[in-house]
């Protein structure tokens, strides 16, 4: 018998979060709390699906940077678990280890487009819990962000 290889395993696991993202919620609202650091990076629109997977799960936000300097997403850590940045291209997801944040801008993670992707949560996160999230920049102070997680089918009426 064949067994198909991690990899194949963990880009199901990521397309079946990307696709949880794409229906609707009609009971709640985009709330999510914003959030602001120094050198005018702000976040806001920021949530969780709750994830089908018990280890993996997707984020999603809007960084604003209303400073007249460029700036770039270096990094995301939690306590929940591993965050890697991803973005999604003509179908394909990729890896990445910066994301530019322009002066007077915006950087947006929604799904099907650049995404944050939980791995090795310590718990499978619920519904209507809270994810604490620091986002790391080459300039900027670090930025703490709570990420509700909403349902798996929440598609925001604002924003990303």
């Amino acid at each position: 018998m064949r067994r198909p290889t991690p990899a194949v395993g963990v880009l199901a696991g990521a397309a079946a979060l990307l696709l949880a993202g794409c229906g609707s919620d009609s009971g709640s609202s985009s709330s999510s709390e914003g959030s602001s650091g120094q050198g005018g990076i702000t976040v806001s629109g920021a949530y969780m699906p709750q994830p089908v997977s018990d280890d993996m799960a997707a984020g999603y936000l809007t960084i604003a940077n209303d400073s007249g300097t460029k700036d770039e997403l270096t990094s995301v850590t939690s306590s929940a678990g591993e965050i890697t940045m991803h973005e999604t291209a003509g179908g394909a997801m990729q890896e990445l280890t910066e994301l530019p944040v322009p002066a007077h801008g915006q950087l947006v993670f929604k799904s099907g487009g650049n995404h944050l992707m939980f791995d090795k949560l310590k718990r499978k996160p619920k519904q209507g819990q809270i994810i604490s999230v620091e986002l790391h920049f080459a300039s900027s102070d670090p930025v703490v962000v709570k990420m509700p997680v909403k349902s798996a089918t929440y598609v925001p009426k604002t924003g990303h």
